[in-house]
């Protein structure tokens, strides 16, 4: 049995609705309470059940001026290597208690390899991606197999494969890793596991396309050679020319008068896995927003939460009640049930499509396999 030093369990009769009437019996009732380590639901409803989630975490934003700056000074002073294994900068929600969270469920940060440098060899069960939203020059090895890093490149990683990185060019690069770290640490159900120390000269080449690209990186087709091992997309690489053009066809299709966007001058996309056209990872969902300039998304509420980057343009994002102008690089964290809009103010200035483009991860498919997805928009529940 487990010595406590000090009670965890603290417990005071307070006056008030739906409380028994304080008195030296309930005071001594509450002290066995304290003894025997229980909690009284009575005292306790409000915070256990509320009418509608309090998140823990708070929106906040991370402006990507300030970010890459302190990625490029921890290239020149942190090296990367085993133990570190990583240069990665995690977010960290200012109201989830200094943990590198961005929110109770994911973990959010940009990480930067110098000319030359590798990453080393690992595997966890923590699900992963990266997403580039400049620069190029990496390759990212998993399962021996290299797969290139581009501007606007989502590349998936389901858990428990081995993976390593490598910088074949003579500049630096950043981009940013989504995992669900918070959410496997807090159910305790994490490993992890040391790799080769060294890739080898074969996965140290280059090539265009991956070998999964290859496989498995054509519409509306599989092979029927080979079977996708593992609960997450056998496809490594979702290239950005291949976002970019459907959402410009959602929206030249709104202009036509034809359906396709997902309210008035949005379009979206959501990577799937080409097997089974579920998400591309067992826990996090990645999608690509794009908003016509001028246009305002209706304020929005959902389960779970999400961490946004913004790709392109700039914008008004309201989450809650807090409001911030956006451009390039910044990322935001939607707490769980917190209302969110944005309105889009980009132009030909600031954005190649001429519109705000928006790069999203949740944690959504988590509360679809439990049940506890929910969703209200303009006052109508899903």
């Amino acid at each position: 049995m487990t010595e406590l030093i000090g009670n965890p369990v603290q417990l005071k009769a307070v006056a008030g609705p739906g409380q028994p009437k304080p008195s030296p019996a309930l005071e001594e009732l509450y002290r066995g309470f304290e003894q025997a380590l229980l909690v009284p639901l009575w005292t306790e409803i409000g915070d256990l059940m509320p009418f509608h989630p309090q998140s823990k975490a708070a929106p906040h934003l991370w402006r990507w001026n300030e970010l890459l700056p302190l990625a490029e000074r921890s290239g020149q002073l942190v090296p990367v290597g085993r133990g570190g294994e990583r240069r990665a900068i995690a977010l960290a929600n200012p109201s989830l208690g200094g943990r590198p969270f961005a929110t109770p469920t994911l973990w959010a940060a940009i990480q930067y390899l110098m000319p030359g440098e590798d990453a080393p060899e690992h595997r966890h069960t923590q699900n992963a991606f990266r997403f580039v939203v400049e620069g190029e020059g990496v390759w990212t090895v998993v399962g021996r197999d290299p797969v290139a890093m581009r501007r606007g490149d989502f590349l998936p990683q389901a858990g428990w494969n081995w993976h390593a990185h490598h910088n074949a060019t003579d500049q630096p690069m950043a981009w940013i890793d989504g995992l669900d770290i918070p959410f496997q640490y807090g159910t305790e159900a994490q490993f992890f596991e040391f790799g080769r120390e060294e890739i080898g000269e074969a996965e140290r080449i280059t090539p265009d396309r991956s070998r999964a690209e290859r496989l498995w990186g054509h519409p509306g087709v599989r092979p029927l050679g080979v079977e996708a091992a593992g609960a997450g997309s056998p496809l490594l690489a979702y290239r950005w020319e291949h976002t970019d053009r459907a959402l410009t066809d959602q929206l030249e299709l709104e202009a036509e008068g034809f359906r396709g966007v997902v309210e008035p001058g949005h379009a979206a996309i959501r990577f799937t896995n080409p097997v089974t056209g579920a998400d591309v990872l067992p826990t996090i969902r990645a999608e690509f927003h794009r908003i016509r300039s001028g246009a305002e998304t209706a304020p929005r509420q959902e389960t779970g939460s999400s961490v946004y980057q913004v790709f392109d343009g700039s914008g008004t994002v309201t989450v809650g009640t807090d409001q911030w102008t956006v451009t390039r690089g910044d990322l935001f964290v939607v707490p769980s049930w917190a209302p969110f809009s944005v309105r889009s103010e980009a132009g030909s200035s600031d954005s190649d499509s001429g519109a705000l483009d928006l790069f999203r991860f949740s944690d959504a498919p988590v509360f679809e396999a439990l049940r506890l997805d929910r969703v209200q928009v303009e006052g109508g529940n899903r």
